[in-house]
């Protein structure tokens, strides 16, 4: 038999390695990045069409600059709640205790002694009740028997408990004037309220830790493949309990600026926090079963929201009718989010 020549030899060991040149297919070449934009860009064609409708509607009093710092400052507290949330859930987690904790953060911070210490004592105060709630959370689910939903629910009854026994169920009043001032206009910087500012702060860092740091990016691994992310050397234990720290910590920030806002302390502060965010993660892009989100898309589901909320509230919609559509704005999120997944 005769032997192939040089070049029918050549072109048989160009068709072994053609598979190996073959492009990636368009899911591996990162259509996650193009669907992100095209969420928010989507997010961002909502708000204008809530500010139309509102322009709309009630054009003397929706277009004020008094109701846009409104609706900034509501944003401004469930908006540092829904960063530690996001979190969480693109870690494979899920936390129902952040309203809880804003409640006993904000009820703790608030009693006689603690006010004793100034606007430090509070502070203080409000974020280390908020860094030992999710240290619980995060050791319990960590380190413990127990899965996330089962852990938290547990957090929430717990601290909404707590909060009751410190406060007697009385609304404990703030007297430190330092902290008083933080919610006048005096204090406002070019207009813009010191909480939005401190959302503003919030978000740009969860936006950089998540994008632009190894913890970012060992909580997408452990949230897309929390064993695959353990044989790749990724403490997974580890990172979920910081994750679970995260979120107190933003709950403490919320509670602290949730006194400044109301100058007081109640156990009913923070009431279906955790709704509001995991929704506003939800309709963000986050996905619950962890792996995928972005701060950007929370950011911009929490200003939907409030929004949808304050042109309900200027129309003198009934409190239930809110409910009912931001339960349908989820049901709705969550179908797109499936269409997108399904081949």
């Amino acid at each position: 038999m005769l032997s192939p020549t040089g070049a029918e030899a050549g072109a048989d060991a160009d068709a072994v390695k053609e598979p190996a040149r073959r492009p990636a297919s368009p899911s591996r070449r990162g259509i996650g990045v193009p669907r992100a934009g095209l969420r928010h860009l989507s997010l961002a064609g909502v708000l204008v069409v809530l500010v139309a409708v509102g322009a709309f509607t009630r054009p003397e009093q929706f277009l004020t600059a008094d109701n846009l710092q409104l609706i900034l400052t509501q944003s401004s507290v469930i908006g540092v709640v829904t960063v530690g949330v996001t979190f969480v859930i693109i870690g494979g987690g899920i936390d129902l205790s952040v309203g809880a904790i804003v409640a006993l953060a904000s009820v703790w911070a608030t009693t006689v002694a603690t006010q004793e210490f100034g606007l430090g004592g509070v502070l203080l105060c409000a974020l280390a009740v908020g860094l030992g709630c999710g240290l619980v959370n995060g050791v319990l689910i960590a380190y413990g028997p127990m899965v996330p939903f089962i852990a938290t629910l547990a957090m929430l009854a717990s601290a909404r408990g707590l909060a009751l026994l410190i406060s007697d169920g009385k609304t404990q009043v703030v007297t430190v004037p330092s902290v008083l001032d933080l919610g006048v206009s005096d204090s406002y910087v070019l207009g813009v309220p010191p909480l939005v500012l401190v959302f503003a702060a919030v978000a740009v860092l969860g936006w950089l830790v998540l994008g632009r740091t190894t913890f970012g990016r060992r909580t997408v691994a452990v949230g897309g493949n929390a064993e695959a992310s353990r044989l790749a050397g990724i403490a997974v234990r580890r990172q979920r309990l910081l994750l679970y720290l995260l979120s107190g910590l933003c709950c403490g920030i919320a509670a602290f600026m949730l006194i400044v806002l109301t100058g007081s302390g109640q156990n009913t502060n923070g009431n279906l926090y955790e709704l509001d965010a995991i929704a506003a993660a939800i309709i963000g892009g986050t996905l619950l079963s962890g792996g995928r989100g972005t701060i950007t898309g929370s950011v911009l589901g929490v200003l939907v929201f409030t929004t949808i909320t304050n042109l309900f509230a200027l129309n003198n919609l009934q409190t239930d009718v809110q409910q009912i559509a931001k339960g349908a704005i989820i049901v709705a999120a969550v179908l797109v989010q499936k269409g997108r997944k399904s081949p």
